[in-house]
């Protein structure tokens, strides 16, 4: 059994402050040490769960040179192997050689959700929304898309109350989730104890994939529609140039179409 682990800082147990997620923070160190044992329990599930292999992407850009670069390589499980500093969505090779499931770990809800810690749409200064089809999503919407193209089920969600709560929307009652905090506000949490929290992303990993069949892969029918909302006019207008997608100058809006969500994917990312 192949497994990919698909992780990102936002929503660990202890996280609650933009300064814990960005490279060279005073917050930075512990937010690495935090995001780091998550994985490394679900590392343990899986294995557990009888995975021959256990490929760990690192998914949270923290600027500059941590850009998909955040765990702590000396800490991690020997068991897995990793990625890192690799432009996110765009390293597809476990994919395209087949994987039996995702797991993903730390996330967090899509932008503007009240309950959401450090609620954002893949970059809070330049998206607003985004859409595939009519359906609003986030990051973990994208991450389910590009799995799901590839027939991989993601089965396993941690995060805060608000990313459980989305992610279970948009996949289905069967996905296993473990929800690590409870936001009370953007930058607060009612929180479970880190040790406690790894205990029990451990328990669900291996749970998660005694049945790969719980959640069908995540896949928006086709032809695909990807809606773009940006936050600003500015990072609207560097596409301007483009021919393979429609801009909506007076709505800040970018569409991209295709038949397949991945053809339509890559004429929108990197924005």
């Amino acid at each position: 059994m192949r497994v990919l682990i698909m992780c990102d800082m936002e929503g660990v147990s202890g996280i609650v402050t933009w300064d814990q997620v960005g490279g060279g923070k005073a917050g930075y160190p512990e937010g690495r040490q935090l995001y780091t044992a998550e994985v490394n329990a679900a590392v343990r599930g899986a294995a557990k769960a009888g995975a021959t292999q256990i490929i760990v992407i690192d998914g949270h850009n923290a600027g500059g040179d941590w850009r998909y670069n955040s765990l702590l390589k000396d800490m991690l499980d020997p068991a897995c192997e990793y990625v890192a500093h690799h432009t996110w969505t765009d390293y597809r090779l476990p994919l395209e050689q087949g994987v039996d499931a995702c797991l993903m770990v730390g996330y967090h809800a899509r932008n503007n959700t009240p309950d959401g810690v450090l609620s954002h749409t893949i970059s809070s200064a330049q998206c607003r929304n985004l859409w595939f089809n009519d359906e609003l999503v986030g990051e973990i919407g994208v991450n389910a898309a590009l799995c799901g193209h590839y027939g991989c089920p993601v089965l396993l969600m941690t995060g805060d109350v608000a990313a459980c709560r989305e992610a279970t929307e948009l996949l289905g009652d069967g996905l296993t989730t473990v929800a690590v905090k409870r936001g009370l506000s953007k930058y607060s949490a009612h929180q479970i104890a880190p040790q406690r929290a790894r205990q029990m992303i451990e328990e669900a990993a291996n749970q998660a994939l005694q049945n790969l069949n719980a959640v069908p892969p995540y896949v928006p029918a086709s032809p695909v529609t990807i809606t773009v909302e940006f936050g600003h006019y500015d990072t609207m207008m560097n596409y301007v140039p483009r021919e393979d997608v429609e801009l909506d100058q007076p709505a800040q809006k970018m569409v991209s179409r295709g038949d397949t969500w991945l053809e339509a994917w890559d004429k929108v990312w990197p924005w």
